[in-house]
């Protein structure tokens, strides 16, 4: 098993030095998640929209966590727009990184799947791992990363627009999303699928779409997807 040994970021005289290795490694489940994984291993960007459980996020989630663990990125960055699905859930205290906190737990419950979450917040107060908001990342660059988009479809375009001009040198980029399954107001709608209908066809972005047949969760979610 391949492993990154890390140093903690308050060890500055006599580093300690850990071992963190995969719970489980990442496995595609049907064809269409191999193409997924195919085309962000070829591209430098890579965008896959698909229905509810079927691998959009756990993929993008394994993938970052290879690249970093076999030192082909320093570190991996995660970002998604603040978006509340139906319900307002009003101010939250703390600072910007606890405020973003539950709209991250899906993506925290993938990387629990690959990694003991001990060594999550090892990689994670070493740096290795640093969490932005969306609306944030104006006026950064990210090099030597893996950046994921998730919930890329409550993003307008102009957001999407500014994340992609984000990437550095010997970076890579995954956004995910749902193009049924907005939460945005009508006229900030379309963002998602507008940017991927303008990039068809350029160098070095990869496009991957997962259906029903590809959820991995518990079956009935298809016969819900697949009836509403």
């Amino acid at each position: 098993m391949r492993k990154r040994k890390i140093k903690k970021a308050t060890d500055k005289l006599a580093p300690e030095e850990h071992i963190v290795g995969f719970k489980n490694r990442l496995n595609p489940r049907s064809i269409n998640q191999k193409d997924y994984i195919r085309n962000v291993a070829e591209n430098t960007i890579t965008f896959c929209q698909g229905v509810p459980g079927s691998g959009k996020t756990h993929i993008a989630v394994g993938m970052a966590l290879e690249y970093l663990l076999d030192y082909k990125v320093q570190k991996i960055v995660i970002t998604r727009p603040v978006v509340e699905a139906g319900e307002k859930l009003g101010f939250l205290p703390g600072s910007v990184e606890e405020k973003l906190h539950p709209y991250l737990l899906p993506l925290f419950d993938e990387v629990n799947y690959f990694l003991k979450m001990e060594h999550f917040n090892k990689l994670k107060s070493g740096r290795a791992i640093e969490i932005v908001p969306l609306g944030l990342m104006r006026g950064r660059s990210f090099h030597d990363s893996f950046i994921i988009a998730d919930e890329c479809q409550n993003a307008s375009y102009d957001q999407l627009k500014m994340l992609l001009t984000r990437i550095g040198i010997n970076s890579k980029m995954v956004l995910t999303g749902d193009l049924d399954q907005s939460d945005l107001n009508f006229d900030q709608k379309g963002g998602f699928g507008s940017i991927i209908n303008r990039l068809q066809g350029a160098n070095g972005v990869g496009f991957s779409s997962l259906e029903i047949s590809d959820i991995v969760r518990n079956p009935i979610i298809a016969e819900i997807v697949n009836r509403l």
